[in-house]
């Protein structure tokens, strides 16, 4: 049997450490609204004094965890690589083109309508932009610097990355006040609810794309530039 962890051994700690060490963890931060991708380096006390959560419920929330993965990662640095552009990059590059289809629709067809999204296909647009942008610049240069290096110091590209997910967690946080946490108004009909639960999974999945990225991958290859 694995050794419990104490309560206080989780205040201290960084909510990205956790998120990637402990089975479960990102689905008690997504319930408490903590930020654990773009914001990983934050310690969980912190994190929690600033979303005005008691540090003590979230850390009991993590004491009751089965400790059972949702689903492994692969170790290896190539299979890492390669879920990330099957599970993510291209999911990415189907749903978003999607998901402004059904905005523009919505915007146009209950443009008269309280609680309309205006301007939310803009920002899907703009999401899909950077984001295409930002997966180039990883498939086309840093991906395949990680597979020849197998770890060395990529520092300089790794930062530039870190950098283009905090932008991205920006926009969707906009893209969610926009939207009401993705809650549709009432009555709203099945286009607008399809746009909203399409974009609901599309934060979670850029959440999840982010945090491998920040937590686990981009690590093996700090370190090793830290030490050098």
């Amino acid at each position: 049997m694995s050794e419990v962890q104490t309560i206080e051994s989780y205040a201290g700690r960084r909510v990205g450490e956790i998120a990637a060490n402990l089975p479960g963890a990102t689905s008690v931060f997504r319930r408490f609204e903590i930020d654990f991708c773009c914001h990983g380096d934050v310690l969980l006390a912190k994190a929690a004094e600033a979303r005005g959560v008691d540090v003590e419920t979230i850390e009991q929330a993590l004491q009751e965890l089965d400790g059972v993965a949702p689903a492994a990662l692969p170790s290896d640095t190539g299979e890492l690589i390669d879920h990330i552009l099957e599970r993510y990059h291209e999911v990415h590059r189907r749903q978003v083109p999607e998901l402004i289809a059904l905005s523009r629709k919505v915007e146009r067809v209950h443009a008269a309508k309280a609680g309309v999204p205006a301007g939310l296909a803009d920002l899907l647009q703009q999401a899909l932009g950077e984001l295409e942008m930002h997966m180039r610049k990883e498939e086309l240069i840093l991906f395949p610097a990680m597979r020849q290096l197998g770890a060395g110091p990529l520092q300089g590209p790794i930062d530039q990355m870190r950098q283009d997910h905090s932008d991205h967690g920006e926009l969707l946080e906009t893209i969610t006040s926009l939207t009401n946490g993705f809650t549709p108004p009432e009555g709203a009909c099945g286009t607008w609810r399809a746009l909203y639960a399409g974009s609901a999974q599309f934060k979670d999945d850029l959440i999840d794309h982010i945090h491998i990225e920040n937590n686990i991958l981009f690590p093996r290859f700090e370190a090793h530039a830290a030490a050098a």
